[in-house]
């Protein structure tokens, strides 16, 4: 496996679960929570995101043969969403979004909406196929992008549990340009699956 990829699968997985930005909802998410169930809730959380990112990773190709999606066109699909949620941190509508998203005091978030969809959104699935399929035929991509993806879960969970210093030293100015950066890297990152996606129809 070349590294190029190990780093660009890292890079979009990152971009697309946002750990920065997930940091002041989680913060909103549980607050007035005691410590230990705080750090219980970032557990199951990301131990739930986890378990559904490897499901479509696994078996992601397999739904879309059974439905008629051939991959070229799923890369095209995924980019294009891909490139939404881009714009939406880039012109911060998707932390409006996530922000308006508060939980009742004795609601657990663990599983709505932290593992799903903030954490395992829709970017964040089409992307596992997506790296999936990029990584070539047999498992050995797959496993590989399910380690990285188990390895963003534990960058996810240490930001989480890191929560309110990192807020604090970030800020709301700190953290917006966070997501800004990052919106800027996840548009490019998604212009280049359209185009693998185009070139795998044949057309260029």
């Amino acid at each position: 496996m070349e590294s190029a990829f190990l780093i660009t699968a890292f890079a979009t997985l990152f971009v697309v679960i946002d750990p920065p930005g997930l940091v002041p909802l989680f913060i909103a998410l549980t607050r007035g929570m005691a410590p230990d169930r705080r750090r219980a809730m970032a557990r199951r959380a990301c131990a739930i995101a986890a378990f559904l990112l490897a499901v479509f990773a696994i078996a992601g190709e397999s739904i879309l043969g059974f439905v008629g999606i051939s991959m070229p066109a799923f890369r095209i699909a995924g980019g294009i969403l891909l490139f939404l949620t881009a714009l939406d941190m880039l012109f911060e509508r998707r932390t409006q979004r996530r922000e308006g998203q508060q939980a009742e005091p004795d609601h657990d978030p663990s599983v709505f909406p932290l593992a799903t969809p903030l954490i395992a959104g829709p970017g964040a699935i089409a992307s596992m196929i997506l790296l999936v399929g990029q990584a070539g035929p047999g498992w050995l991509g797959t496993v590989t992008v399910i380690g990285l993806m188990l390895a963003m879960m534990a960058v996810t969970w240490a930001f989480l549990l890191a929560s309110p210093p990192i807020e604090r030293l970030l800020g709301r100015t700190g953290t917006i340009v966070i997501t800004r950066l990052l919106g800027m890297l996840l548009a490019a990152l998604s212009v280049q699956f359209v185009i693998d996606g185009v070139r795998g129809t044949w057309l260029i």
